[in-house]
């Protein structure tokens, strides 16, 4: 029988705590966790791992199947170069061309599938973008690099999953960017990888309200009338089991979860501060739409705790159970 594929863990931000993460996760690896090896510098994850005692044994890798086998005695890097040295909380823009070539390579290792999914460490966007780098994101560079597909982001843990219709803007611009097509095309993508990553076969979808009470029939805001319901009857009439728009407040107790399989928020916060709330160490990022599986912690690069040992790497951990489980689901 074919020995399942490993997955791949990019460096993240090097002076972020994406390294103690990597490490750490190692460490706390169950006999049934999936093998995974990581896309970093082996000098820079031998001397974290000597500068927190966590005796970590690195092995160098030149190949993907090699982790499988080393996976049990040590962490596996596919290395990459940094050109500077790092220091912990103090990120360089000169670093970022290393940070940008992990994700690539395993992006391209996916799309060759030679890996069963992509586990992403937090970057530093500024930094990057100090750089060159021109995209917002992850998701949206991942996108590119999968020849331009159509994506989304979902937030999940065991009691939620979130998917936001706009992402990084403010809150002002996320109001003014709104519109019908941008919840129509969440709603789809959502609903796709709820049956193609979650084994999902009927997923439902509530839709969040913009405003507080629904608008109250147009006292409070109109959007509800005009872009969101318009929006979920588009939906309805493709066959997408969509309701709402529900009142943002009522939306995610326990008793409300219960009754759809994905919530979609009309802003960042709308759909963070909720899963943020349900599970805060356990929440992973999702991305939707690509060909291959990619997770992420749903946490950033902590730098003001980098190279102190205090990363909790619950997150992480959940992140690499998650794409394990999409990867089975994938036959990988």
């Amino acid at each position: 029988m074919m020995t399942a594929a490993p997955l791949a863990v990019t460096m993240g931000e090097p002076a972020g705590i994406g390294g103690e993460l990597t490490l750490k996760a190692w460490l706390q690896r169950r006999p049934e966790t999936r093998p995974f090896f990581a896309i970093d510098s082996i000098g820079r994850l031998s001397s974290l791992s000597d500068e927190l005692g966590l005796g970590v044994p690195l092995q160098s890798i030149t190949a993907p199947q090699e982790a499988v086998s080393a996976f049990d005695y040590a962490l596996p890097v596919l290395p990459v170069q940094l050109p500077a040295p790092v220091r912990a909380g103090r990120p360089d823009p000169v670093n970022a061309a290393a940070t940008i070539e992990a994700i690539g390579r395993a992006a391209k290792l996916a799309l060759a599938r030679e890996i069963a999914g992509v586990v992403t460490n937090p970057i530093q966007k500024k930094t990057l973008q100090e750089a060159g780098f021109r995209h917002p994101g992850h998701t949206e560079y991942l996108a590119e690099l999968a020849g331009g597909v159509d994506v989304a982001m979902m937030l999940a843990c065991p009691e939620l999953r979130v998917v936001p219709v706009t992402i990084h803007l403010s809150l002002a611009d996320a109001v003014h960017a709104l519109d019908k097509d941008k919840i129509v095309r969440a709603g789809r993508i959502a609903s796709s990888g709820l049956r193609s990553l979650f084994g999902i076969e009927h997923p439902r979808l509530a839709v969040a309200a913009l405003n507080p009470h629904a608008g109250e029939q147009g006292a409070m805001g109109d959007e509800e009338q005009r872009i969101i319901a318009p929006a979920i009857d588009t939906l309805k009439r493709e066959g997408i089991d969509a309701r709402g728009p529900a009142p943002a407040d009522t939306l995610f107790h326990a008793a409300a979860r219960t009754k759809y399989d994905a919530a979609l928020c009309m802003y960042h916060d709308q759909a963070l501060i909720p899963i943020k709330t349900v599970d805060f160490a356990g929440g992973v990022n999702v991305t939707l739409g690509l060909p291959f599986v990619r997770t992420s912690p749903d946490h950033g690069t902590a730098l003001d705790i980098a190279g102190t040992g205090r990363a909790d790497p619950s997150s992480l951990i959940a992140a690499l159970a998650m794409a394990d489980d999409m990867g089975r689901r994938r036959g990988r």
